[in-house]
């Protein structure tokens, strides 16, 4: 028998136990070079804009990802994203990353939770083969599949002769036809369109643009239709039917050819296809008037087809098992003793069981993915990854505790741990100490954010981050401790009978001129009962967590409407037109278009940005930059930080009022760092949210909702937001915070607690009163959380 006598020698394979970077320079980084641990937990830390995703996504993740797409064909490079190399000098022992982020899930009307794990996949089949009265394949449960059937005649060749076959085909799917699997259908409401008592010829048309003066009235007069004399109620069913629906029908008026079309057609053609934001405000209001959108009445809502939904397994149909809450159904799946389908229903309980795990047992499967918050798509997503048996892969996550009470940050750290024991090595960008908490290995990024940021202050274990003296070191035992008093209310909005989702006929006052923290659970009816029955009348400005659209060419003085006293003040001073003053109009340098750079498309390789020659990435022609304002030229001004431009507008000869206004308070939601013509697509997740508060804090209402504010914020700066929020409580506003951070509820002068549990365990109020009387009872989860906060 062989004997091996070097077992006691490493292994030439096990040298290859880090992932080295070295130089990397991508955005704000300078020179960043570290060694991260594979098969370990490493968490990155560093305030909001300190360059933390620019190593972890824009390096580390970007290179693998890129270097698995260089495996490919060409011909199938040609088909996918064209990904840059990131700007690093070295990159070793990069494994595959699997990037779990945050963007919400694509609001595709057709995408629920179920279609975008593959639940529902799973369910179909197990309907298909268990289902009585079996009516098809999986595909006549799916509401994306129509019923379509069709017969003609084939002609091929066989044998040397050409046949002709007769051949027909039917596809059964489960798609209702009445909605088109979208399970919500618009009416158009007619007596917005139209005064019956009059005739056309009187006035009786109240649509925008539809007048008997020009074109429309030559056609209604001439189309033979319809008298346009008689009175709208007194028009027979088909004259009716022939100006409301009449397909368009090519018609002689004159000897000019035109086409008449009946109202309907015409509206949806002019005004439903469109975006309801991008129109006039008069068309708007109309659209918003004329049109309801309402539940199918034929599907109610369900999506399927009447057949889908009378086919059941023990009396549930496809569409009752989709609209259970997810926990439940599991334990009904579970139930379901079929050995011939058993490695399948296996399967699909682990999948839904996965749900629950993660803290999303509260979900259904109907759920619309576009109406998911952040971390409730980072969590869902992270569910096919939790039964893969993949092992040595990097999985990359942003954040993972966004959105979630301190009683649920214990499950999504179990799960990060799951992943590493299995071999994996976990990269992950957080601010919360809880999470911080169970780093094998922790990369501190700062000092500062933006161009003060970008180098790596500290790597090593947690207890030596606490004694490193760095600012995520000083600040990560911080306490916020309970206010020794709390404001009066100076009144109340009442909420009566709210039952939106999963709330039970909710009553509650909630105080004004207060700080007010609504809590509890993910998913016991926080933004239900919040956004859902707060009327839009109440003079609310609400700050959500929805991204920001915005293409390179926009920037935060874009955004803001800062660039706009900006160029005025420019165009009086220098005596010209303000349009001179936007790298997106007149004074855009012609080479570059504004852009201040080339982009070269280098077909299936990545394209290549290289500055403008001309405009020296300076996205202005040379005559626009001959003209100063306070001694500074307009490519100079969109280069400053705001912290910079708050002086320079503030005081002196450039003194402007109304840019200074919105510079403070972009200073305020501690935006200092950033530069003014900084693309908004470079902008972190947190900057972007702080920038969507900045431009809200001008607005004219009195009630300020904010969705977790602290999504994407250090440590350090929490405390700059309470601030922030004391300053809007003392200016009079009334603000409404939805959040689980505990330090905002320490803060609050008052709270309203959700709970008990989440979906249909939650959805009632188990707590309202001030943070010391939550501490005092621990009577909830909540309470019990923040009592250990704040050492109570």
């Amino acid at each position: 028998m062989a004997t091996t006598t070097d077992t006691h020698l490493p292994h030439a394979a096990d040298s290859h136990d880090l992932i080295r970077v070295r130089g990397a320079r991508e955005n704000n980084l300078k020179d960043v070079s570290i060694d991260i641990p594979k098969r370990r937990l490493t968490v990155f830390t560093g305030v909001s804009g300190s360059g933390k995703s620019s190593l972890v996504f824009g390096t580390i993740a970007a290179e693998s990802q890129r270097m698995i797409n260089e495996t490919y064909s060409a011909f199938l490079q040609g088909f996918m994203p064209t990904l840059a190399r990131p700007d690093v000098d070295v990159l070793e022992g990069l494994t595959t990353a699997i990037i779990v982020d945050q963007e919400r899930m694509g609001a595709n009307p057709r995408s629920t939770v179920g279609t975008a794990t593959d639940a529902n996949a799973m369910l179909r089949i197990v309907f298909s083969r268990l289902g009585q009265p079996h009516i098809g394949s999986p595909q006549a449960f799916s509401f994306n599949v129509a019923s379509i059937s069709g017969a003609g005649a084939v002609t091929m060749e066989r044998g040397g002769t050409t046949v002709r076959e007769k051949r027909s085909f039917s596809i059964t799917g489960g798609m209702c036809p009445r909605c088109e699997g979208r399970g919500a259908v618009n009416d158009i409401d007619l007596s917005a369109l139209y005064d019956d008592s009059k005739s056309l010829n009187e006035g009786a048309l109240t649509i925008p643009g539809y007048t008997m003066d020009g074109w429309y009235g030559r056609i209604f007069r001439g189309c033979g239709f319809f008298d346009p004399d008689k009175p709208i109620r007194d028009y027979s069913k088909k004259e009716l039917h022939d100006l409301l629906h009449k397909e368009p029908t090519k018609i002689k008026i004159d000897g000019i050819n035109l086409t008449y079309a009946g109202l309907i057609p015409s509206i949806q053609k002019s005004y439903l296809s469109k975006d309801v934001e991008a129109m006039q405000p008069h068309i708007r209001a109309f659209v918003e008037r004329a049109v309801t959108f309402t539940t199918c009445p034929e599907c109610g809502g369900t999506r399927l087809s009447e057949a889908a939904r009378s086919s059941k397994i023990e009396g549930i149909s496809i569409a009752d098992a989709c609209a259970m809450q997810i926990s439940d159904l599991a334990a009904w799946v579970r139930g379901l003793n079929e050995p011939s389908v058993a490695p399948l229903l296996e399967a699909l309980g682990e999948t839904l069981d996965s749900f629950v795990d993660i803290g999303l047992g509260y979900l259904s499967l109907d759920r619309p993915s576009g109406t998911l918050s952040g971390g409730e798509a980072q969590r869902t997503k992270m569910i096919r990854h939790l039964g893969s048996s993949l092992t040595d892969v990097t999985y990359v996550f942003d954040e993972p505790t966004i959105g979630l009470h301190p009683h649920d940050i214990q499950r999504m750290n179990d799960l990060l741990l799951r992943l590493r024991d299995k071999g994996n090595t976990v990269l992950v960008v957080e601010h919360k100490p809880e999470a911080i908490a169970i780093a094998d290995h922790v990369v501190d990024l700062g000092p500062g954010a933006g161009t003060a940021g970008g180098t790596v202050c500290f790597q090593g274990t947690i207890d030596g981050l606490r004694a490193s003296g760095t600012l995520t070191g000083r600040h990560l035992d911080d306490r916020a401790a309970l206010k020794p008093a709390v404001r009066k209310p100076k009144g109340a909005l009442q909420i009566r009978d709210a039952t939106r989702h999963n709330l039970r006929g909710v009553d509650v006052d909630v105080p004004l001129g207060v700080l007010c923290v609504v809590t509890g659970v993910a998913g016991s009816g926080k933004s239900s009962l919040i956004h859902g029955s707060i009327p839009a009348s109440a003079g609310v400005v609400s700050v959500d967590q929805t991204p920001i659209r915005g293409s390179r060419r926009s920037n935060p003085a874009t955004y803001t409407d800062l660039l706009e006293p900006i160029r005025k003040a420019f165009a009086k001073a220098n005596g010209v037109k303000p349009a001179l003053f936007s790298a997106n109009s007149e004074g855009a340098c012609p080479t570059c278009n504004g852009a201040g750079v080339i982009y070269t498309d280098l077909g299936m390789m990545a394209g290549v940005a290289t500055p403008c020659e001309e405009c020296e990435g300076k996205r202005f022609q040379a005559a626009v930059l001959e003209y100063k304002f306070g001694g500074r030229d307009i490519s100079e001004v969109l280069a400053m930080p705001v912290a910079e431009a708050v002086a320079f507008f503030g005081e002196g000869e450039a003194k402007t009022p109304a840019a200074h206004a919105i510079l403070s308070r972009m200073a305020d939601v501690g935006l200092g760092y950033l530069v003014l013509g900084q693309p908004l697509t470079t902008l972190s997740g947190g900057e972007r949210q702080r920038l969507k508060l900045a431009t809200h804090m001008g607005g004219k209402g009195g009630i300020y909702v904010l969705d977790e504010p602290t999504t994407g914020l250090h440590l350090a700066d929490v405390e700059h937001l309470l601030g922030l929020l004391d300053r809007l409580v003392d200016a009079g506003k009334s603000v409404i915070v939805i959040e689980h951070h505990q330090a905002v509820m320490a803060h609050a002068d008052w709270i309203i607690d959700l709970g008990p549990g989440a979906g249909h365990d939650g959805g009632r109020i188990v707590f309202e009163g001030t943070p010391a009387a939550l501490v005092a009872a621990r009577s909830t989860l909540t309470g019990e959380h923040l009592a250990a906060y704040v050492g109570a």
